[in-house]
């Protein structure tokens, strides 16, 4: 027969007792930094998302606009304008709207202002 003892709980080893107020003060630790993690990488990555890809929407709404109206300028320069319709000059239909896109090119660069990239917002 096996006998067993019980012990008290004022005769546990200090050890014992230390040991698991330091698991307590780990486990704050821990939850601690989860926390903190999580306030200051998820937060902010939420927010990003949700501007990424309103610039998103928007780049793709300006460029596909931007598209059908050079498209157009280039059928009106082959529909109205006579001498690029045909003949040794049909080239310069496709030439004159692509000055068109590289000068609305150049003005949309222009707008970007490089000192308010990143910045902190306010």
């Amino acid at each position: 027969m096996i006998e067993t003892e019980t012990v008290a709980s004022s005769e546990v080893p200090p050890r014992t007792q230390s040991s698991k107020s330091e698991d307590g003060s780990v486990g704050d630790l821990i939850e601690s930094v989860k926390a903190y993690a999580q306030q200051e990488t998820l937060g902010p990555l939420k927010g990003a998302g949700q501007w990424i890809g309103y610039g998103a929407a928007a780049a793709l709404t300006l460029g596909f606009g931007l598209f059908l109206i050079l498209l157009g300028l280039l059928r009106l320069l082959q529909t109205e304008w006579e001498r690029s319709a045909t003949g040794a000059l049909s080239w310069l239909a496709y030439l004159i709207t692509l000055v068109v896109a590289m000068v609305l090119l150049a003005l949309t660069l222009q707008r970007i202002k490089k000192s308010t990239l990143h910045k902190e917002p306010k």
